[in-house]
């Protein structure tokens, strides 16, 4: 009888730690996906800006 109580808090305990990493996983995955959402939006000018200075800098390779 000590057994399968002792089984059963073993087991709910087990679930108890699962569940906590879990969503300490997911909370950190969230977190990476705002700040990738950040890092995105501030390089997006410079991206920009390095697409038109490529642009323009073919259209002159073509001129010449």
């Amino acid at each position: 009888m000590l057994f399968w109580i002792v089984l059963a808090v073993v087991v709910v305990l087990a679930l108890v730690v699962l569940g906590i990493v879990g969503y300490g996983v997911l909370g950190a995955f969230g977190r990476l996906d705002r700040e990738l959402e950040a890092a995105e939006h501030d390089v997006r000018p410079l991206l920009e800006q390095a697409r038109a200075t490529a642009a323009r800098a073919n259209e002159l390779a073509d001129q010449q």
